[in-house]
């Protein structure tokens, strides 16, 4: 009984020692690293030393010596190395993970290959937990998130440039399309309406929406509008928003949208009716196909089985 409770004892002051010494070296540690990870990890480092200290204490208390501990602990480590493989795996890519900073707690981050997005949650040596846009919570083995794409909206600079592909006809005022579609793009909250060119690399883009003449197409002029968005978690929604206002101005103003369409037109003088078909995506290629539907038409007419039967 007395070793029971002389180890209840070093159990309770391991208990106390660690978190005063958590509360005592959090600040500084937080200061010499400089990273939220970093500084977790490392003061949960600080905790298992301390409860292995008292392990080690608790087990000379029962008259263990190191020699045996020492024994005892490769023995086991034979029998359930296959076992552990999986979670040192993923340790050691917990430890990759913290050194090369591919994110950071509070990032925003993208699951390419599933498309789920949300928040760093926390980084430890064995997992990443990551709260999803969608309000679930996951928790991905560092072994698995290493050898995942991940795109990080957060890292260095947040802010997100998205683009929106408009068809006009070739018939629309192609400069005040331009005009038009920036205007609604820089009303939207969320969207950089202007500033100081955005570095990306070595290159530099311009901050506020800007149209660009993407392509002559068959069926029309595509206009590419590029604009940046603030918050990359409202990216749908920021998007949404231009679209709906690029409709609205198109709308009132002499610019058309191309969409697939047919002409149907008669000619009272000669009888004969043209259709004049414009596939839109596939046709409206500056040639139209015109049938010709009248009594002069190339196909013989069609005749009385009966008739046939007398010849």
């Amino acid at each position: 009984m007395a070793n029971i409770g002389e180890s209840l004892i070093v159990i309770g002051l391991a208990i106390v020692v660690s978190r005063v010494l958590v509360r005592l070296l959090g600040r500084r540690v937080a200061q010499q690293f400089r990273r939220p990870s970093l500084t977790r990890t490392a003061l949960r480092g600080i905790r298992v030393g301390v409860f292995i200290f008292a392990l080690l204490a608790i087990l000379n208390i029962y008259g263990l010596q190191l020699g045996d501990i020492a024994l005892s602990v490769t023995v086991f480590t034979a029998v359930v190395g296959v076992v552990l493989a999986p979670i040192l795996g993923s340790l050691i890519s917990g430890v990759f993970l913290l050194a090369d900073q591919p994110f950071e707690i509070g990032d925003m981050i993208e699951l390419v290959d599933t498309g789920q997005q949300g928040f760093v949650e926390d980084i430890t040596l064995r997992h990443t937990k990551m709260f999803t846009l969608d309000n679930t919570f996951l928790v991905i083995p560092n072994g698995e998130i290493r050898q995942r794409d991940v795109v990080n909206y957060s890292a260095e600079d947040s802010r997100t440039r998205l683009s929106l592909d408009v068809l006009v006809t070739y018939e629309s005022d192609i400069a005040a399309a331009r005009s038009l579609i920036e205007a609604a793009a820089r009303e939207v909250d969320n969207v950089i309406a202007g500033g100081p060119d955005i570095r990306v690399g070595a290159a530099r883009y311009p901050a506020s929406p800007t149209v660009y003449i993407n392509e002559f197409a068959d069926h029309g002029v595509l206009l590419t509008l590029r604009y940046w968005v603030t918050e990359p978690y409202k990216l749908l929604a920021a998007r949404s928003k231009v679209q709906t206002n690029v409709w609205r101005r198109l709308e009132d103003a002499n610019v058309e949208i191309a969409y697939p369409h047919s002409h149907l037109y008669f000619d009272d003088t000669s009888g004969e009716m043209n259709v004049s078909l414009n596939d839109g995506l596939s046709g409206l290629n500056g040639v139209d196909r015109t049938h010709a539907a009248s009594g002069d038409s190339p196909v013989p007419p069609r005749q009385d089985p009966d008739d046939l039967a007398d010849e």
